[in-house]
């Protein structure tokens, strides 16, 4: 290799224009400088730096980037960060390894504002969700940001966090996409979010394809203490939730009580909101409500069963005595009949027949205030 004298890496310069000065008065530790290779030995890289003068790198500023330095040819261009405007020898001292974490980190922060969907492999999960990396750089993809496709649907639980994250591992070596959340730069970490990558393409076919008021038909995939998630678009994994209030009229304690899982059903779309879709399967059937002035009055007799109890009474079912559409309604037999929970809780048991008085009815609100009658006044 033909030996370059310092006093020619150190070449006197004349500055042509305004612009030049204030190039070099602007120049400061900290900054990502430009430049060309012009020698290169064992040990160090010299950089013409145009204005700046000659630039050094030392072996050691190659940290993690040895194929690099090796690779580096003179001519090379090449992007360092400056590490002293004028070191010992007289050279701006540069890093080509900070460069590189620099540039990197720059180019994920405009991954982020671009939006642009990053292709990872899932490589572990914890209980809060899953873990990648990109280029070396750790990824944390919270369950939260996880699409209905591979949101970890786990029905109440003693251990349910452990469902979970059973779940949530059955996903390790999986290939997914997913867009840049947020940059930790001091924590070196990337938090990801799957259900973004998706978002955009998703609210595009939901738009295109469904309405407020449309009647839907699914397979019932996922049944929940809160309702009921119904895949109405297998091919783009498109769910849509059926909340336990809108599965039927009557007050429903258990959802699979109305479907099973796998089961063919319609739904009537109530809400689109982004990418959610809100489904009644309720609104598709006779409303009993609609019949209830023609046959119930207040201070009527009528029969009645015990669903549910609470702090504020007991939910009693009400047939209306239509066999041919086995029409029924809920009523609500208040604490303060009975005086305490526990009296509550003796005076009636679930599922058995006893008779009421109706104290109040309002069908327009959906609501009947019951009174019980005791056996003797039967």
């Amino acid at each position: 290799m033909k030996k370059i004298s310092k006093t020619y890496l150190n070449k006197p310069f004349f500055l042509k224009n305004q612009e030049q000065a204030d190039l070099i008065k602007l120049s400061k530790r900290g900054d990502i400088a430009r430049g060309v290779v012009i020698d290169k030995s064992l040990s160090r890289v010299f950089v013409d730096l145009g204005v700046l003068g000659t630039g050094i790198i030392y072996e050691k500023e190659f940290q993690g980037e040895k194929t690099r330095f090796r690779d580096l040819k003179i001519g090379d261009n090449v992007f360092a960060k400056i590490i002293e405007l004028e070191n010992e020898e007289g050279y701006v001292e540069l890093s080509l390894n900070q460069a590189v974490r620099e540039l990197f980190w720059r180019e994920l922060e405009q991954k982020k504002e671009d939006g642009k969907i990053i292709k990872v492999k899932i490589l572990g999960a914890n209980k809060g969700g899953l873990l990648a990396t990109i280029a070396g750089v750790k990824g944390f993809l919270p369950t939260s940001q996880l699409s209905a496709e591979y949101y970890p649907k786990v029905a109440d639980h003693i251990d349910r966090s452990t469902k979970i994250l059973d779940e949530l591992k059955k996903l390790v070596g999986k290939s997914i996409e997913v867009k840049i959340l947020n940059l930790e730069k001091e924590k070196d970490r990337l938090i990801l979010s799957e259900k973004a990558a998706k978002q955009e393409k998703l609210q595009e076919i939901i738009k295109n394809k469904y309405k407020q008021g449309d009647v839907v038909e699914g397979e019932v995939s996922f049944i929940t203490n809160f309702g009921v998630f119904l895949k109405i678009d297998k091919e783009n994994n498109i769910e849509g939730l059926i909340h336990i209030s809108e599965l039927d009229w009557q007050l429903v304690g258990n959802p699979n009580e109305i479907v099973k899982i796998g089961q063919k059903i319609k739904a009537k779309i109530t809400e689109i909101t982004e990418n959610k879709i809100l489904l009644s399967l309720k609104q598709l059937k006779k409303n009993p409500w609609e019949d209830i002035k023609k046959k119930l009055k207040k201070d009527d007799i009528v029969d009645g069963k015990p669903l549910k109890f609470n702090s504020f009474g007991a939910f009693i079912t009400l047939s209306l005595n239509d066999k041919k559409n086995n029409l029924k309604v809920q009523g609500l037999c208040h604490i303060s009949e009975f005086g305490t929970i526990k009296k509550m809780e003796e005076s009636l048991k679930i599922g058995e027949k006893y008779k009421f008085k109706i104290l109040s009815i309002e069908p327009e609100k959906y609501q009947i205030s019951l009174g019980l009658i005791a056996p003797d006044k039967k």
